[in-house]
């Protein structure tokens, strides 16, 4: 049968919009059959395990940087390693074991909420067809019979499954990012516009008058499971993202709040490069809000300049 032999149904003319999808399915690069990414650990596991190896991970890049065993960092670091020891007021033990708290808080929260199968073990070939059906009708409706036919006919058999493997899961990803960074956004507004709110929960992160990497995640309990652990959940669940998107979704964000904080100024950092919200940008947050804790009726928002 042609892809679009019309057949009556209801007194309307539908089209075999099965045509449209390659069977069997073709698998993209990315795509790993096998009911796991690491043989014995569950893909929910991962999610969770993955962004605390991450964090550790690049945290213990700059803290390489921070011994100068090498001379060309120090021309990128933001402040000198003597500033940091003497200005801070949490000692590093305290920011480690406060981290380490956080970590399992959002492995806990994560347990609970990924689901195991997490979307993975899907029908690929029912879910690209019923794509199809819905990208048919779209387009019919939008063209016309006629032109919409011929459209589909074109150039169907390559969008669906494009659409399927790498349109919609972008989106997903890009509106999973736009989720955390809002939800971020306006609760750190609020930790600063809010003296309450700031001198009980958001004072506590303040303490680091120079930011370094791996206190990115140094913060009061509950400010950090709002913040960051409530915020990526509901990031995952809107965006419908499965285990293994969540694990992208989560190791990116956990890689960027890391940098964010790291206390260099690297000119090939793809975080850096990409966003104003750097780690210049952290580091005038930090000491315009750090330099006293008791002035707390200072209202500065989030809008400094990410120019030093």
């Amino acid at each position: 049968m042609d892809a679009f032999s019309p057949f009556k149904g209801n007194g309307t003319s539908l089209f075999n919009s099965d045509a449209l999808v390659p069977n069997p399915v073709r698998y993209p690069i990315y795509h790993i059959q096998a009911p796991s990414l690491i043989p014995g650990l569950k893909d929910n596991y991962l999610a969770l395990l993955a962004p605390i190896v991450a964090y550790w991970a690049y945290s213990l890049f700059f803290y390489v940087l921070d011994l100068d065993i090498f001379e060309w960092p120090s021309k990128y670091r933001i402040h000198e390693s003597e500033e940091m020891r003497s200005k801070n007021l949490a000692s590093p033990w305290d920011v480690f074991l406060a981290v380490v708290f956080q970590h399992v808080v959002q492995t806990v929260l994560g347990v609970f909420w990924l689901d195991e199968s997490g979307k993975n073990t899907r029908n690929h070939l029912e879910d690209m067809r019923q794509l199809s059906m819905q990208v048919s009708w779209i387009i019919i409706n939008l063209l016309g019979h006629d032109r919409g036919s011929a459209f589909l006919q074109a150039s169907g058999q390559k969008m669906i499954p494009w659409l399927y493997w790498w349109g919609i899961p972008i989106v997903q990803f890009l509106f999973a990012i736009f989720i955390i960074d809002t939800w971020q956004y306006f609760i750190h507004r609020a930790m600063h516009i809010n003296k309450t709110l700031y001198k009980y929960l958001h004072s506590v992160h303040h303490r680091l008058y120079v930011p370094y990497a791996y206190g990115a995640l140094y913060n009061n309990p509950l400010e950090g499971f709002i913040m960051d652990s409530l915020g990526a959940a509901i990031s995952e669940y809107l965006s419908g993202s499965t285990n293994r998107q969540a694990t992208v979704l989560f190791v990116l964000s956990t890689l960027k709040t890391v940098d964010d904080h790291c206390g260099y100024r690297l000119p090939w950092d793809p975080f850096q490069i990409l966003c104003r919200n750097n780690a210049d940008y952290h580091d005038i947050h930090h000491q315009a809000l750090s330099t006293t804790l008791a002035n707390l009726g200072s209202s500065v928002g989030t809008s400094y300049s990410a120019r030093v």
